[in-house]
């Protein structure tokens, strides 16, 4: 059967046109949408509405009307650095540096010559960068400050021995920086020296210098392991 030639094709779509009969068969009880408007108290005669409205303008007393064009709100935004900026690279080189010394900003501990890490065997360089990163929740800490190395090394072997009995595995060591030393940092020398000693090598996995707020290069994160590495259970290699 032919179509008629006065018949036009219908190239309109509408997939929800049927949807608002369905929901009126589905609810046909549907209670019409109420704007709520503010409804004035009634005086009776009574204290108590104007005891609440008192109340009330009294606790409202401070608030500020948002406006209308909510555009015109100001909003207290940090400024960008102003290195991000500027185009010159001599003038971004000054500016990013007026940044590091007057607010800190762009410090990295690890890309400083004070920097220290060390890793186990058969462990992941990632770890190591989590552990500086500060992944690892602090479970313990001690403080060598004032200490000389033979009342260092007392305080830092009961400190891992205590914290291996007690299941502690993410240590922070704090030692300072050694800028007082005439030659090198001597207790922060002699942690690495520890913790690369045959009685703690088996235990640790990792230990890197601090956050910045965790002390920085004064400071050394050390992660240890559950059990003792034994050479019995390195993973093979292909």
């Amino acid at each position: 059967m032919r179509a008629s030639k006065s018949a036009k094709p219908d190239f309109t779509n509408s997939p929800f046109k049927a949807l608002e009969g369905m929901l009126k068969k589905r609810n046909p009880k549907r209670v019409p949408q109420t704007v709520l408007r503010p409804v004035k108290a009634v005086d009776d005669g009574s204290e108590e509405p104007a005891e609440a409205q008192k109340l009330f303008l009294e606790a409202v007393a401070d608030v500020i009307p948002i406006p209308a064009d909510r555009s015109a709100i100001k909003q207290d935004r940090p400024a960008p650095p102003a290195s991000l900026l500027c185009d010159d690279e001599n003038e971004l080189a000054l500016m990013q540096l007026k940044e590091l010394v007057v607010s800190g900003q762009g410090f990295v501990v690890a890309d400083t010559p004070e920097y220290i890490e060390g890793m186990g065997q058969d462990v992941p360089p990632e770890l190591l960068r989590r552990l500086h990163r500060g992944d690892f929740s602090i479970q313990a800490y001690i403080d060598l400050h004032g200490c000389t190395v033979a009342e260092a090394r007392e305080v830092f072997q009961g400190f891992l021995t205590e914290s291996v009995k007690r299941g502690k595995r993410s240590l922070l060591i704090v030692h300072g920086r050694g800028l007082s030393s005439a030659a090198e940092p001597v207790i922060k020398n002699r942690i690495v020296e520890w913790l690369n000693s045959s009685r703690w090598r088996k235990w640790v996995i990792a230990y890197a210098s601090a956050r910045s707020c965790d002390g920085g290069a004064g400071a050394t994160c050390v992660l240890l392991r559950p059990h003792p590495f034994a050479k019995g259970r390195r993973k093979k290699r292909p």
